[in-house]
C-alpha cells in the first residue's frame, strides 16, 4: 500500500493512497480462509468448508469488507504520518478521488482538523465598559409600574357606572342580524378589562357608561379579517348584563408595600426596594449595552486580531447553512434557477464565503477562549434554555427539543450559549477591573 499524507496548512491535510490489486486479493484470500474455518454449512464439518464454496456464497460481501478495511487502514496510516489525533478531526473526510481499476484502488481525501490558536493578548481587545447610570426618575417610574402591576381589582360598592380601565363582570349572549345564535358567543360571569381590546372593536366602548345590573343591546360588526370566516364582516348584536364593576385597589407606597413585594428579604423597606429597582434597571441597561454594542464589537476585534488557518470542510458546511438560509427566502422560480445553473450557484457560494469564514473563525476563537477562561455549558443547561424559549413562544417544549435534535441543531445552540456566556464573562471582568 502506497500512502502519501500532506499537511496543506495548519487546519487541512490531504491523504493519497494506492492499494494494489495483489494486496486486495491477498487480503481477500486470508479473509476467505478465516471465514471457512468458522462457518457451519450442512454436509461439512466445522473448519472443513472448501474456500471455493465460501467464495461462491460470500465472495461479494468479503470483497466489500476487505475494501473498507484497507481504506480505513490507509486513512489511519495517513493520520499517523501526519501526527493528527482522530479526535482533532472535524467532520468526515471528503473523498476527492476514488477509482477502482485493473491495478487496484486509488483514492484521495481531504480532512479538516482543529486549528491551534495562540490567544495571547486577547484581554487587551476587550472594549472599555462604563457602568450605566440610573436616575431617581427612572427608579420612581419603575416603582409606579410595580404598584400598578401589583394592585388587585376589587369591587367598589359605591361605583355604579363602568369606565375605561375597570374590570367588569358580564353575562352576554350574541346573535347575528337574522337572529341566528353565534356559536361560542355567550358566557356568564365573564371578566373583561375595559380598554384592553380583547373583544370585537366597538364592544368594550359600548359597555363604558353602563350601570351595574343594567342590560344593554350592543351592536357590532365582525372585522373582515376575523379568523372565523363564517362571521367575518357580518353585523351582530349582544345582549349584555353588567353584574359587577371592579377597580384597581389604591396602594400606599410605603414599607408595608415593600415587604409585600419582597418576601423573604430581611428588614424589607421602601428604601431597600428602591435600591433593588435601581440594581435591576442597571442590569437591564448593562445587558442592552453588552448585546447591542459591546459583544459585537468584541467579536469583531477578536476575529480581526487572530489569524489562523480554517478547516475547509467546516467552512463549506457553513456556506451550505447560509445558502439554505438565503434560499428559504427566495421564490420557487429563483430556487429552481439556482439548481439548474451550476455557475450561478457556485458564484453565490463564493459571495457567501467571506461571511461563512468569519463565522467559523469566530466559533473557533470562542471555543479556544472558553477553555482558557473555564467557561462551560452542559447539556442540561441547553435543554432548560430550549424549554424556556418554547414556553415563551407558547410551544410544546418537548416537540421543539425533538425538532432541534432531528435537525442536528443542538451543538449550534450550545455554542451560541457558550459564546454569550464567555463574552458576558469577559466584559464583566473588564467592568470589575475598571471599577477597582
Amino acid at each position: 500500500m502506497e500512502i502519501q499524507a500532506t499537511r496543506v496548512d495548519n487546519a487541512n491535510a490531504k491523504i493519497e493512497a494506492k492499494i494494489s490489486k495483489e494486496e486486495i486479493q491477498k487480503r481477500e484470500e486470508k479473509a476467505i480462509k478465516s471465514l471457512a474455518k468458522e462457518l457451519k454449512i450442512p454436509g461439512f464439518r466445522k473448519g472443513k468448508v472448501p474456500p471455493a464454496l465460501v467464495r461462491q456464497r460470500y465472495g461479494e460481501k468479503v470483497a466489500q469488507d476487505v475494501e473498507r478495511e484497507l481504506i480505513q487502514e490507509a486513512i489511519n496510516q495517513g493520520f499517523n504520518d501526519l501526527q493528527i489525533k482522530r479526535e482533532d478531526m472535524l467532520g468526515d473526510p471528503l473523498f476527492t478521488k476514488f477509482e477502482k481499476g485493473e491495478e487496484g484502488i486509488e483514492l484521495e481525501l481531504e480532512i479538516g482538523f482543529r486549528p491551534q490558536i495562540d490567544t495571547s493578548g486577547y484581554e487587551e481587545l476587550i472594549p472599555e465598559v462604563k457602568e450605566p447610570e440610573v436616575s431617581d426618575e427612572e427608579v420612581e417610574e419603575r416603582l409606579k409600574k410595580l404598584v400598578e402591576a401589583t394592585a388587585q381589582f376589587i369591587e367598589n360598592p359605591r361605583r355604579k357606572v363602568a369606565k375605561e380601565g375597570d374590570l367588569v363582570v358580564i353575562d352576554f349572549k350574541g346573535t347575528l342580524e337574522d337572529g341566528t345564535p353565534i356559536e361560542g358567543g355567550s358566557a356568564e360571569n365573564f371578566e373583561l378589562l375595559l380598554g384592553s381590546g380583547q373583544f370585537i372593536p366597538g364592544f368594550e366602548d359600548q359597555i363604558v357608561g353602563m350601570r351595574k345590573d343594567e342590560t344593554r343591546t350592543i351592536k357590532v360588526t365582525f372585522p373582515e379579517d376575523y379568523p372565523n370566516k363564517e362571521l367575518a364582516g357580518k353585523p351582530a348584536q349582544f345582549e349584555v348584563t353588567l353584574k359587577a364593576i371592579k377597580e384597581k385597589e389604591k396602594i400606599e407606597v410605603n414599607d408595608e408595600f415593600a415587604k409585600r413585594v419582597m418576601p423573604g428579604v430581611e428588614d424589607a423597606n421602601l428604601e431597600k426596594l428602591r435600591e433593588e429597582i435601581r440594581k435591576q434597571l442597571k442590569n437591564e441597561k448593562l445587558t442592552k449595552l453588552y448585546n447591542d454594542e459591546l459583544k459585537p464589537k468584541l467579536i469583531e476585534a477578536l476575529v480581526e486580531e487572530f489569524q489562523f488557518d480554517l478547516p475547509q470542510n467546516i467552512v463549506d458546511q457553513e456556506i451550505n447553512v447560509q445558502l439554505n438560509g438565503r434560499m428559504a427566502s427566495m421564490t420557487k422560480e429563483e430556487v429552481e434557477e439556482l439548481q439548474k445553473n451550476r455557475e450561478k450557484l457556485e458564484a453565490l457560494k463564493e459571495e457567501i464565503r467571506p461571511e461563512a469564514e468569519k463565522s467559523v473563525k469566530a466559533t473557533f476563537i470562542v471555543d479556544a477562549l472558553a477553555k482558557v477562561e473555564g467557561i462551560e455549558v452542559d447539556d442540561r443547561e441547553v435543554v432548560q434554555t430550549i424549554y424556556y424559549e418554547a414556553l415563551q413562544m407558547g410551544r410544546n417544549p418537548q416537540e421543539i427539543l425533538e425538532a432541534y435534535e432531528k435537525q442536528g441543531l443542538l451543538p449550534a445552540v450550545k455554542m451560541a450559549m457558550i459564546e454569550d456566556k464567555l463574552l458576558t464573562h469577559l466584559l464583566n471582568k473588564k467592568l470589575e477591573r475598571e471599577a477597582a
